[in-house]
């Protein structure tokens, strides 16, 4: 998910940064088309969803690169921990903020009208802060959809990130290449099973944002998958990262590059225009196959000229902030159309728009405040662990 402070004198994998890019703004993309479907067969951008998977495997392998090492020399559980919420939390806190200002704005009601109380809200606000899940039907759970992180929905994903965090820094880490290779094969065997046994009850592997699957808690099962789609990508990253070897590949980042695009925007995968496994099936091979191998090419490849290096770099530097602040818009953007009724054609120019204002608010945010706090809360630290 985030863009890590490599160790020093460790280069960084610039092509990954900027493929972290491509991913956001597609998620920006599958989330308008989140306004007009009417159910998960028929969206556009259909697998947009799977970026988050993408995330995964990319932290996984960057982290591992960038730490694997520094245990002998000093690191700390501790001292690591602090470091990811340096890097994460900052952008959580203005993205949570962002959420509360659109939820004020829709006029502090869920999406069935009914009106949220100030307790409520409060209570949201505080547990968004501070990446504790909201229950479905519970008091904080404002927007009555079944959201863990009703404020700013796509916080799940970094809720995710940190259980992942915490595990390598306690676990993970630890592990030798045999022990780690079996964590990701019994994480991709459980994924494996919840994809094909139907548990999201449409065939995909979109587990993660509710505890449950329908916006209820049900058997929790939108947890568990959430926790088993962050284990098997963060892991198959780590234990590339502990394998990795380069290859020679030319223009790596276009073509990895159309390989996320086209990835993402395939239409869902139906038989006979039903819910198919088949769908399932993809979303599989997306995440246990092509992913790793976009992330291995992606980072055997270089900038070969300054253009494609700027665009990289640019891309990577507001992935993250893009990616934790574009939902409150998105609130709002849908709260519009809803009302109104209104279908793509009458509104791609305010997407149009909302996309161009989405990447400027994320540029700001990062230049004005995300890296002068990060800056100085890693001034705090002891001199050691930099």
């Amino acid at each position: 998910m985030s863009v890590l402070n490599p160790a020093q004198n460790k280069p960084r994998y610039e092509l990954l940064d900027g493929l972290r890019g491509v991913a956001a703004i597609m998620v920006i993309l599958y989330h308008f088309g989140e306004a007009f479907a009417t159910s998960p067969v028929d969206q556009n951008i259909n697998h947009g969803y799977l970026a988050v998977d993408f995330f995964f495997v990319l932290s996984g392998f960057v982290i591992g690169y960038a730490y694997d090492d520094r245990w002998k020399k000093g690191l700390t559980t501790g001292g690591f921990i602090i470091r990811r919420i340096i890097r994460l939390q900052p952008m959580v806190i203005i993205g949570v903020l962002l959420g509360l200002i659109a939820f004020i704005i829709q006029g502090c009601e869920k999406w069935d009208g009914t009106s949220v109380s100030t307790t409520a809200i409060v209570l949201s606000l505080i547990l968004g802060l501070f990446m504790i899940p909201s229950l479905p039907g519970a008091i904080p759970e404002i927007r009555g959809n079944g959201e863990m992180f009703p404020l700013n929905g796509p916080s799940w994903s970094l809720f995710f990130e940190y259980i992942g965090s915490i595990l390598y820094a306690i676990i993970l880490h630890r592990l030798s290449k045999n022990s780690l290779r079996a964590v990701v094969i019994f994480s991709g065997l459980v994924l494996t099973s919840l994809a094909v046994l139907n548990a999201s009850g449409t065939f995909h592997i979109g587990f993660g944002w509710s505890f449950g699957v329908d916006g209820t808690y049900s058997s929790g099962l939108g947890f568990v998958g959430g926790f088993f789609r962050m284990a098997f990508s963060f892991g198959i990253g780590l234990y590339m990262s502990r394998n990795f070897t380069p290859l020679k590949v030319r223009g790596a980042f276009w073509i990895c590059t159309a390989l996320i695009i086209c990835l993402l925007s395939i239409p869902y995968v139906t038989f006979n225009g039903e819910p198919s496994i088949l769908n399932a099936l993809y979303d599989l091979l997306c995440t246990l196959v092509i992913f790793p191998l976009v992330v291995y090419i992606g980072a055997s490849g270089f900038t070969s000229d300054a253009t494609s290096g700027k665009i990289c770099e640019f891309l990577g530097s507001i992935s993250y902030p893009v990616y934790i602040i574009h939902y409150p818009a998105m609130y709002l953007f849908y709260s519009y159309v809803w009302k109104n009724g209104l279908v793509f054609d009458q509104v791609w120019q305010i997407c149009a728009g909302i996309l161009v204002g989405v990447i400027l608010l994320a540029w700001f945010f990062l230049r004005v405040y995300d890296i002068p706090v990060r800056r100085y809360l890693t001034s705090l630290l002891p001199r050691r662990s930099h």
